[in-house]
């Protein structure tokens, strides 16, 4: 994972004396926002499918709806995901009605609907997965969500980049108005939560042109520090 690993760290608004972090400090001090990046190539995935299917009875769309979820958690188990990894949704049904103007509304069936949520590990084998779902009766795939597996690294890193821009910038301000920092006065941290890369919602048939569109897709984790720095008298 190393190999894929770009860190860059880049600059925010900073200032001297008063502000917003420090309104009621009456000692000289400069203010800092430190910014850290981390960029990550995924190895993981998060998706989710759906069966939707209308039929003449609620019993008949329940049995259509729960066979696809079972053949397509059978699939997935056999092919080495385990249990955990597979969420399935309770079943929802709901009636199904023809409008007609001046005419009362004319029951025409019912939708039986389940939702399936699948951790992938391995994310090589992340498009044979949404393939198979086809024969498994699937027909609507919601999101793909593209993360890596050891995000607490990466955080990590974001957030002593962070620390080491403010720090920097609080040297080269005080550096350059003839000052000398002395010391932490305070630090506010603001945590920003990864962003996994979305792939859009899509039919089943579509799944094929997955594999080429997720492999050079790359995660940016960010964080953020607002540190107050004590200059000498």
């Amino acid at each position: 994972m190393n190999k894929h690993l770009f860190a860059a760290i880049f600059s925010a608004s900073t200032f001297i004396s008063t502000g917003v972090m420090a309104a009621d400090v009456d000692f000289p001090h400069l203010e800092t926002t430190g910014m850290g990046e981390v960029i990550a190539k995924p190895d993981m995935a998060v998706f989710s499918v759906q069966v939707s299917e209308t039929r003449k009875t609620a019993k008949e769309a329940k049995e259509v709806v729960d066979n696809a979820i079972a053949a397509f958690n059978g699939r997935l188990k056999k092919e080495g995901v385990a249990r955990t990894d597979i969420e399935s949704s309770n079943i929802s049904l709901r009636p199904e009605y023809r409008y007609k103007r001046d005419q009362e509304p004319k029951l025409i069936g019912y939708q039986a609907s389940r939702q399936v949520t699948v951790t992938v590990r391995d994310l090589n084998k992340l498009n044979n997965y949404l393939d198979g779902a086809l024969g498994d009766g699937i027909n609507n795939i919601n999101n793909i969500q593209l993360k890596v597996s050891n995000e607490p690294k990466f955080i990590e890193l974001a957030r002593q980049a962070a620390i080491l821009d403010a720090k920097e910038k609080a040297q080269s301000l005080a550096k350059g108005f003839d000052e000398k920092v002395d010391g932490v006065w305070k630090i506010t941290y603001r945590s920003s939560q990864p962003r996994p890369m979305l792939m859009r919602s899509m039919l089943l048939g579509a799944a094929a042109d997955v594999e080429s569109s997720y492999q050079d897709d790359k995660i940016i984790i960010r964080d953020q520090v607002d540190v107050v720095f004590r200059l000498e008298d």
